[in-house]
């Protein structure tokens, strides 16, 4: 009878330790799972930042309805040419369209630029650099993106060019339709090139 007793207390007294290594393995489980989650959550906030920020931009249209989305990838396209002004400098690029176009020789050669051309003009406000050992001027604040797109059923009325201008906002870092902004301003504007398909800036060969 001592003996069965004194197995039963044994028992008793291996039972509570089973259980408290059973808790703390579902703590330490809760706690791996919590930081993986945790972890997840912050990549996927990032992820979706960043593809935000995208959206705000190319969520944009023109009064006149001209999509900045339309114009994705301007980024990287090749450099047309650049120009300045008193107020503004700028690089001009366009679409591989257009690059291909002025590789053949478009306007030069009395042919309209194709369906599907799109130029913009990337307008910086310029500084007198203070590291350059010659006085030059660089890019300062981006200003605006003004767009020009060949789409002759959309615009029949000018020359077959559409534009409009997207202005940033270096504070906020974000852009917006210009409210004053017009689709045929790239034409009304461009008049005294229309021999040359509206477009003022020559591809400069390199």
């Amino acid at each position: 009878m001592s003996g069965l007793m004194t197995k039963s207390v044994a028992q008793e007294q291996r039972e509570p330790k089973v259980e408290t290594r059973t808790a703390v393995e579902r703590i330490a489980g809760f706690t791996i799972v919590a930081t993986a989650v945790a972890a997840l959550a912050v990549l996927v906030a990032t992820t979706l930042y960043a593809q935000g920020q995208d959206k705000d931009k190319y969520s944009l249209k023109s009064p006149s309805g001209i999509a900045f989305s339309d114009f994705r990838g301007y980024e990287d396209w090749a450099v047309v040419s650049t120009a300045r002004t008193d107020q503004v400098l700028k690089v001009i690029v366009g679409n591989p369209t257009m690059i291909n176009a002025f590789k053949a020789g478009v306007p030069g050669n009395g042919q309209p630029f194709p369906e599907g051309s799109k130029i913009v003009k990337l307008q910086w406000k310029p500084k007198k650099s203070t590291e350059a050992p010659f006085v030059v001027d660089v890019p300062d604040v981006f200003a605006q993106a003004f767009v020009m797109e060949k789409d002759s059923r959309r615009f029949p009325k000018t020359g077959g060019w559409g534009s409009a201008v997207f202005n940033y906002d270096a504070a906020s870092d974000s852009f917006t339709a210009d409210p004053k902004s017009l689709s045929d301003c790239g034409n009304a504007c461009h008049t005294a090139v229309k021999a040359k398909d509206y477009i003022f800036h020559p591809y400069q060969k390199r």
